[in-house]
């Protein structure tokens, strides 16, 4: 008899099995909805919109100051003071050497590029007029060398295509030229593109 007591003392009761088990589905469901009501972030995955992609990329290197002027459909500018208007943003104000070095670890590390960038996240229809303008240089001549400036028109969607790609020489400092002229239709095409001079730096 002490036997058999001893044996049912080492048994497992089933309403505890049962309790157990129920406690374990329910941390499994509930470290599943949490799961899907958090889902892991994707680190680095930063949404960017833009429909055209405006560039003007000098020579690596030089001290010059070129500035990047984009005015679009009413009047509307971008440009180093005014940085964002409307659907245009200028992301970048590249000032020669200026800001192209920066300290890391006590150490110097230098981007010789030179380049700005004007992005466009609509497809606004009109004209837009895209001007280079010789801001200063820090060369030994005060008045500068002339500089090649290569602006580049990118349409993004609804695939990847070239409107313009061309030089355009600045020949002193103080000159604005105009780069290129063209105009976005209401289906975002890209139409009466030339290079008809026209003066919007302030």
């Amino acid at each position: 008899m002490a036997f058999r007591r001893k044996r049912r003392g080492t048994e497992t009761d089933p309403f505890t099995d049962l309790l157990f088990n129920a406690l374990l589905g329910f941390t499994f469901m509930f470290l599943i909805s949490v799961f899907f009501l958090n889902p892991p972030t994707k680190e680095g995955d930063i949404p960017a919109k833009a429909e055209y992609i405006i560039t003007a990329t000098w020579e690596p290197g030089r001290p010059d100051d070129v500035d990047l002027w984009v005015r679009g459909p009413g009047g509307t500018k971008v440009w180093y003071l005014n940085p964002e208007s409307g659907l245009m943003n200028l992301d970048r104000d590249d000032r020669g050497l200026q800001n192209d070095e920066m300290i890391v670890d006590g150490r110097r590390v230098t981007n010789d590029l030179n380049q700005e960038v004007v992005t466009i996240r609509g497809q606004a229809p009109g004209e837009y007029v895209v001007n280079l303008h010789y801001y200063a240089t820090e060369s030994d001549r005060e008045e500068g060398r002339p500089v090649d400036v290569e602006v580049t028109v990118t349409r993004i969607n609804p695939q990847v295509s070239i409107v313009y790609r061309n030089n355009t020489t600045l020949e002193y400092v103080g000159q604005e030229k105009t780069a290129v002229r063209f105009t976005v239709n209401d289906d975002g095409s890209v139409d009466d593109v030339n290079t008809l001079p026209a003066s919007i730096v302030e």
